[in-house]
């Protein structure tokens, strides 16, 4: 795979999630879940025209491009224009909400003076490699690139009119292939389509169906032809309406904001439409889990990946879930995810795969486990369940053993193990992870006192509750103290984030916003905001995480730090600034309406991870109490 570094645009459905380029090219193909397991290497496709040689869709000198989405949908649109031929192609993109397959509907419009002969290529490059090796087949008229496990059916309700089992990619640019192999050792095919000639003024089109088989269920020997007709079979254009039909509907029910009848700014709408769209592309529906956004760098060449599920990330999101009426994701990610992650121990490692398997880490995160405990009880803010309490008490109760060891342990100068900060950077006590504890002593006593009604009748539980009560209520003040004592600096006159570096850090602002600790007009917090906005606060008005940071090698503002800057500022009644603030992210976004992970400070524009789902949870918990305010 090359290194493709940005998905521009995102669709899918609950069980596909893709992502393109602003040209239309095909990046990524994810099935089961949003993060596991990718399909594509490469989908090129191009036209044959008259006697050229092949003109790829999607990068030619003489192509113009526009794309959109269709409005308020999950469904992608891109127009391309050859101004050699005068051939526009207007390619559409949709999954289906109940079908595995990715559909490619191309219309080939004539705009020229003279007749347009065209033939249409797909050069597909499967992943593979020595223990998942993948070999192609051609039969009824479908590509198929099998695994052991999986197979990928490209194929139309058209004949073929040529395919390439073998070295495809060796003439495929000649937009001529053939041979004799119908099966082969190569996940590098190709295959073409004679859509015919079009008279001036004329069209044609063709859909190109990409279909995942998972070769356990369907015998691709047999039973997969059967599955093959059956899609051939599907009316399409109202497959196609159907699918923005749906998602037309989706946004309209979680509208819980009343945006679309407000006046609020289209670029705000915009990021707001598109949130909701997004947001069910990175959840697994069979366990919650969310994937913090779709995968940028497999090759971890800038960074350590990022399609995990990070509880922390989660339970920012889990609640923006819950501002826009998505509570059954939320609670899915506390009873199943959670559940299923926790370890035997307490604690939460720092990241997952969607389906609740350990991903690959370097540590772990004390706050992860902190966030979870605050989670639930925000959550149960929302839906004012006691019974969701009940279910998740016992895991709740496992999680806060843990912080107890911990805190402990701390308190006595023991810790051996300290654990990661926010960033995965530095080793070591830092203030957020303190305050995150503090924050989940806090909602650890607000869920007994809601839940010990519910043991009227089982006295010894009871008495358990109060026990861990008396416990909490006296560790939580030696806790806050600890953090003052540790983490002021009295050179500085401010909170730093640890003691080794003793940087400003935006995540400074956690001990006001979300998690309590302090106030914001107090004069301590007012010194580190002060600081802050002397050290971290860019030229263009966002803010980076924390001094000298240079991640994906740049000091970039991020949507998170800036929209956390928001939250102080609403905390402490500042609204000119936190609309400042707010104003910035907003003109950051992408053409799309994605918010990235950092921002650009040249171009203003997204400048590393495209859609990431906490950046667009900020943007959610931000605009729901600013909405309340009446500010925008």
């Amino acid at each position: 795979m090359d290194k493709k570094y940005f998905n521009d645009a995102i669709i899918g459905n609950n069980n596909i999630t893709a992502s393109f380029t602003k040209k239309g090219e095909l990046l990524r193909l994810c099935y089961p879940g949003p993060d596991y397991k990718q399909y594509i290497e490469s989908l090129q496709t191009g036209v044959k025209i008259n006697d050229s040689a092949l003109i790829y869709l999607h990068e030619d000198i003489n192509n113009e491009y526009y794309q959109e989405y269709i409005s308020n949908t999950n469904v992608l649109q891109t127009n391309i224009l050859n101004t050699y031929f005068n051939l526009r192609i207007v390619q559409t993109d949709f999954i289906p909400i109940n079908e595995n397959i990715l559909v490619k509907k191309y219309k080939f419009i004539n705009e020229n003076s003279i007749d347009l002969n065209v033939n249409f290529l797909i050069h597909s490059k499967a992943l593979t490699n020595l223990v998942n090796d993948t070999c192609s087949y051609c039969k009824n008229d479908c590509l198929i690139q099998f695994t052991h496990d999986n197979a990928i059916c490209i194929f139309s309700k058209n004949k073929l009119l040529s395919y390439q089992v073998n070295g495809g990619s060796y003439n495929f640019h000649e937009g001529v292939i053939g041979g004799k192999d119908y099966i082969g050792l190569s996940a590098d095919s190709s295959i073409s389509y004679d859509i015919g000639v079009i008279k001036p003024g004329k069209e044609a089109s063709i859909e190109i169906y990409v279909y995942i088989n998972n070769n356990e269920e369907k015998c691709l020997l047999n039973e997969l032809d059967v599955e093959i007709e059956r899609f051939r079979k599907i009316d399409l254009n109202k497959s196609l309406e159907d699918t923005k039909k749906y998602w037309k509907k989706y946004v309209k029910d979680h509208d819980k904001l009343g945006i679309e009848k407000s006046n609020i700014d289209e670029k705000v709408k915009k990021i707001y439409y598109r949130t909701i769209l997004l947001y069910p592309l990175l959840i697994n529906e069979k366990t919650g889990g969310i994937s913090a956004s779709i995968e940028t760098d497999e090759f971890k060449t800038m960074c350590g990946k990022y399609s995990f599920c990070w509880p922390r990330d989660a339970v920012f999101i889990t609640k923006a879930f819950d501002i826009l009426g998505m509570e059954k994701g939320s609670t899915m990610f506390y009873e199943i995810f959670c559940k299923k992650t926790q370890s035997r121990n307490g604690r939460w490692e720092q990241r997952f795969y969607t389906d609740c398997r350990l991903a690959s880490c370097w540590g772990f995160q004390i706050d992860e486990t902190a966030s979870v405990i605050i989670g639930v009880y925000d959550h149960y803010r929302y839906c004012k369940d006691k019974n969701f309490l009940k279910d998740t008490l016992k895991m709740c109760e496992n999680a806060i053993k843990y912080l107890e060891n911990y805190v402990d342990k701390m308190l006595k100068g023991e810790l051996i193990e300290y654990g990661y900060d926010l960033w995965e950077e530095f080793e070591g006590l830092s203030f957020y992870s303190i305050s995150a504890i503090f924050c989940a002593y806090d909602r650890m006593i607000k869920i007994y006192n809601e839940v010990i009604g519910l043991f009227d009748n089982n006295r010894l539980k009871k008495e358990a509750i109060n026990k861990q009560l008396a416990i909490l209520n006296k560790d939580i003040v030696l806790i806050k103290d600890f953090a003052l004592r540790t983490f002021y600096d009295e050179e500085k006159k401010s909170f730093v984030r640890n003691c080794v570096d003793r940087r400003a850090d935006i995540s400074l602002l956690g001990a006001v916003v979300p998690f309590n600790m302090l106030k914001p007009n107090e004069k301590i917090v007012e010194n580190t905001i002060e600081r802050i906005d002397m050290t971290i606060r860019t030229y263009t008005g966002g803010y980076v995480r924390y001094e000298n940071d240079g991640y994906i090698g740049g000091y970039n503002p991020w949507p998170i730090a800036t929209l956390w800057m928001a939250l102080y500022n609403i905390e402490k009644g500042d609204y000119d600034k936190a609309i400042e603030n707010f104003g910035f992210v907003i003109t950051s976004c992408s053409e799309y309406g994605f918010l990235g992970e950092q921002v650009d400070n040249q171009t203003k524009k997204p400048a590393w991870i495209i859609g990431l789902a906490w950046s667009h949870a900020m943007f959610i918990i931000v605009l729901e109490k600013l909405k309340k305010l009446k500010l925008l």
